[in-house]
């Protein structure tokens, strides 16, 4: 099968031998919008297909002409809801299909569609329900002789079409939910191979004699949801095949003798939702009956002779209309019924006059009774040997009674009980279960009483108990309680088998699992996506912030250990500024002013590490100076970018200038000038030019001495020079 229903499928084509097995297309709903275009350039691919639906479907009329012809071997077609195309003369092309056996047109609301189906004659089942029929065209279906289901339900006829007397082989009529009041003998004369009518829901009020006399073998009639008053002695001539008569809900009063003498075949027989009276040997004739529900009203003098083979018993007795005599015995009326196995007893209205009891007496002759249920039956318990012939049963239910003075004796007949309902019964107490020898009790439900605690032992006694239901009970919340508690335990899953039902984590029963992976999900994706930001706008900043952190814990660590300075201070710079050094600087600094300067290609130790020999340099001296020129900021010191794609390489350059930093002890000599833009890249250093005055030899000309002067007085001092002069440069520009 192909189900394609409710797509919005515009073009459905097939080239290869794709499906060489499919049978069944459904193509409802299709297209939703728009049309659709049919392309099966070779009818050999669709050979097999037998079933096809279209429901409300707005394929153009002319592609529903070509898929129509285009499939060889169709046998079952659905069309409903199809007014539109139906109205273009869309039957024409079906009743051309010379393979169709089955045709279903129901809700389609066109006008005389039965007269557009005359050429239609090959059908062997049609359906024309809900397409709001008043009468079938005279003529439109009498060709169809192969016709044997016919269906005409939900629509508005008010009699028996005539053309259904012509259908010499219809087996199944279906006329429910019409407005048929009425039947005539010759509406079904010819239809002999009728096995099954359905007539429910019309306004039916009396049968004729005559009417069924012709259907010698029908098997089910359907009569429920009428007004029927009388059967006019239908039933006293047959339909002697018939084996299932619903009568449910008309307004039948009198079953008299012999109404049913005809139908010895019957074995269902539902006339519940009646008033009736039923006359001694009313059943008479129903041999093979073995279902039975009836509503009466019971004299004290019914009976239910000629029903020895009845199995299944459901009577329904209004209290309030019945139960007149008060030296009537109730038990001999189930005398006859030694067939039993199934007995339901429901009591409609409150009690009143002489009840009625169902007695031991009343139970003797049901020696195979398997299921007895009583509703609303019993004023109080029912008598301990009420059971006593009953040793079969297996199914107990006692509904809507006082069982408050039960007694155990009740259940000593019957061991093999598995079924026990006391529902509603103001039962305040299981005791009554410890001495009730129902070892073989698997179900057990109690809803709508007044128990209020329950004793674990009482359980003890019903070893074979697997289900129990106390829906709406007072049960008292207190320790009176607790051996109750406890004694549930898990069956299922086996996992959990064995353990207490009070360990069980209900809040595993109130996850949403779709809800815990869609948060999951979207806590993953808003990770990915904040990430990634993270890392393409802020990588530096993070970076950085974490290479500052270490530096300030390495300079509190070398605080800590409070060495003495062994350099006034650490000279970094460039190696192509190393000739400037030497030659200005240390002439100076070292010759003239006397100061102990640390040089990395002069002082530090050989084989050890660069970076140790830096750190020790920065904290072995009291200021550090940095000569800056281009080539410095361009070698990776300092300088942001490249200190960032260096530092899986060079990694102690970030930490030398943060340690720097750090101390706050820097002096900064140019010896360049270099404009504000130019050390945009280097955001820290132009921070650090922002902040601080620096020296530039440029600006010093043929002053270098004063130039010096202020070196000498910057590393005598705890803080950079403060003098702004024609030497030195102006903070940040």
């Amino acid at each position: 099968m192909l189900d394609v229903s409710d797509n919005n499928l515009k073009r459905f084509s097939i080239t290869t031998p794709t499906f060489p097995h499919l049978e069944s297309i459904d193509l409802s709903g299709c297209p939703q919008t728009g049309g659709m275009t049919w392309d099966i350039p070779d009818r050999t691919l669709l050979k097999n297909i037998t079933n096809l639906t279209f429901t409300n479907t707005l394929i153009p009329f002319k592609e529903i002409r070509k898929v129509l012809q285009s499939l060889d071997s169709l046998m079952d077609l659905k069309l409903n809801y199809m007014e539109n195309v139906i109205n273009k003369g869309l039957l024409a092309t079906v009743c051309k299909i010379p393979t169709l056996r089955k045709l279903e047109l129901y809700w389609n609301n066109v006008p005389n569609m039965s007269s557009k189906l005359f050429t239609c004659s090959q059908l062997s089942e049609l359906d024309l329900s809900d397409t709001k029929m008043v009468q079938l065209s005279n003529g439109s279906i009498r060709s169809m002789r192969r016709l044997k289901s016919l269906t005409l339900e939900n629509n508005f006829l008010t009699k028996v079409p005539d053309d259904i007397k012509n259908l010499y082989s219809l087996e199944i009529l279906d006329l429910s939910k019409n407005y048929i009041s009425e039947l005539h003998c010759e509406d079904f004369m010819n239809t002999t191979r009728l096995t099954e009518l359905y007539l429910s829901i019309n306004s039916l009020t009396k049968l004729d004699r005559c009417v069924f006399e012709k259907l010698t073998l029908l098997k089910i009639l359907d009569l429920s949801y009428n007004i029927l008053r009388t059967f006019g002695g239908a039933f006293k001539i047959g339909p002697p095949m018939l084996e299932f008569l619903d009568l449910t809900k008309n307004s039948l009063t009198l079953f008299e003798k012999g109404d049913f003498q005809g139908l010895g075949s019957l074995k269902y027989m539902d006339v519940s939702n009646n008033i009736l009276t039923v006359k001694r040997s009313a059943f008479v004739g129903l041999n093979n009956l073995e279902t039975l529900s009836a509503s009466i009203v019971y004299d004290g003098y019914y009976n239910f002779r000629g029903l020895q083979h009845l199995e299944n018993l459901t009577i329904y007795i209004d209290l309030q209309v019945s139960f007149k005599h008060s030296d009537a015995n109730y038990s001999k009326a189930f005398y006859h019924l030694k067939s039993l196995k199934v007995f339901t007893v429901i009591c409609i209205g409150y009690h009143s006059g002489f009840p009625f009891d169902i007695s031991g007496e009343t139970l003797e002759t049901m020696r195979h009774l398997e299921t007895f249920a009583a509703d609303n039956v019993y004023i109080s318990a029912p008598d301990p040997g009420s059971f006593q012939y009953n040793m079969h049963l297996k199914n107990l239910t006692i509904m809507n009674t006082d069982l408050s003075d039960l007694d155990p004796e009740l259940f000593r007949p019957i061991p093999k009980l598995q079924v026990l309902d006391f529902s509603n019964c103001k039962l305040k107490s299981l005791d009554f279960l410890a001495q009730a020898n129902l070892s073989a009790l698997r179900y057990l439900k109690l809803t709508d009483n007044e128990i209020t605690v329950i004793n674990e032992t009482i359980f003890q006694s019903l070893p074979a108990l697997t289900y129990l239901e106390l829906d709406n009970n007072p049960f008292t919340c207190d320790c009176s309680n607790a051996e109750f508690i406890q004694w549930f335990t898990c069956s299922f899953p086996v996992a959990e088998q064995g353990k207490k039902l009070m360990d069980f984590d209900v809040q595993s029963c109130w996850t949403d699992v779709s809800f815990l992976c869609f948060m999951s999900s979207t806590c993953l994706v808003l990770l990915i996506l904040v990430s990634s930001f993270i890392y393409h706008f802020l990588r530096w900043q993070l970076a950085y912030g974490f290479y500052l952190f270490l530096a300030f814990l390495y300079d509190s660590r070398k605080k800590k250990k409070g060495a003495p300075h062994q350099y006034d201070a650490f000279v970094s710079y460039n190696v192509h500024d190393e000739a400037w050094v030497y030659r200005e600087m240390l002439p100076v600094l070292e010759g003239e002013q006397g100061w102990r300067l640390c040089l990395h290609h002069r002082d530090f130790q050989p084989g050890k590490p660069i970076m140790e020999n830096i750190t020790d340099a920065i904290y072995g001296s009291r200021k550090t100076i940095c000569v800056i020129s281009r080539r410095y900021l361009q070698s990776g010191w300092c300088s942001r970018e490249i200190q960032m794609a260096r530092w899986g390489r060079h990694s102690h350059y970030p930490v030398f200038c943060l340690i720097i930093i750090a101390k706050d002890v820097l002096i900064l000599l140019f010896l360049e000038d270099i404009p504000a833009q130019q050390l945009s890249p280097y955001y820290r250093m132009r921070k650090l030019v922002k902040r601080r005055t620096y020296l530039s030899w440029p600006q010093a000309g043929q002053h270098t001495g004063v130039f010096w002067q202020n070196v000498q007085r910057a590393l005598e001092t705890g803080d950079a020079p403060t003098d702004t002069n024609l030497l030195n440069g102006q903070a940040g520009p």
